[in-house]
């Protein structure tokens, strides 16, 4: 089954996800999307890591999701996270590309997410993001882009999740299932 965590930023998303997965005893193989770029970054990676089993198999996977995870042995997937790994992909568009795509990101973006699910549909999959729906359009077109982006990957995968979560301020509250 395929479970969708979602929330603010630092609403405690990521920490219920890996409560969520620790229930589930079998192996886990934890997915980070994250790239410790700089100093504040390395800090959060770290703290992911104090809070993790010693157990749990760990890929750095920031681009490629459906590729690297299609032949990993660990039943439980934890991904952490979707929107992190829709922002690496975008921050590989030129300028040319972001000031020219007219949807085409975005659709770019639907096609890895269902070869994502397609991957993940006989798993014990956790799938953790950032909620993008509660927030004003955002000003520029590099950041309305990401919305429309990530909103649209939140909503293939909450269709074809069987239970969905909203973490907000550090309480989880089920939306689906």
């Amino acid at each position: 089954m395929i479970r969708l965590v979602t929330g603010g930023v630092r609403s405690g998303k990521s920490g219920f996800a890996e409560r969520m997965a620790a229930r589930l005893e079998d192996e886990v193989l934890y997915v980070a999307t994250g790239v410790a770029g700089d100093t504040e970054m390395e800090h959060r990676v770290a703290a992911h890591r104090r809070r993790r089993p010693a157990s749990w198999g760990l890929l750095e996977e920031p681009l490629q999701l459906p590729e690297r995870l299609s032949g990993v042995k660990e039943r439980v997937l934890l991904v952490d996270c979707l929107s992190t790994w829709t922002a690496n992909r975008m921050m590989r568009l030129s300028e040319e590309e972001v000031n020219e795509d007219q949807g085409m990101f975005g659709k770019q973006m639907e096609q890895e997410t269902d070869r994502l699910l397609s991957v993940l549909e006989k798993k014990e999959a956790i799938l953790v993001t950032s909620e993008v729906g509660l927030g004003g359009v955002l000003p520029s077109k590099m950041g309305r882009m990401f919305q429309d982006a990530l909103g649209s990957v939140n909503q293939r995968v909450a269709r074809a999740a069987g239970e969905v979560w909203m973490v907000v301020s550090g309480v989880p509250w089920r939306v689906k299932g």
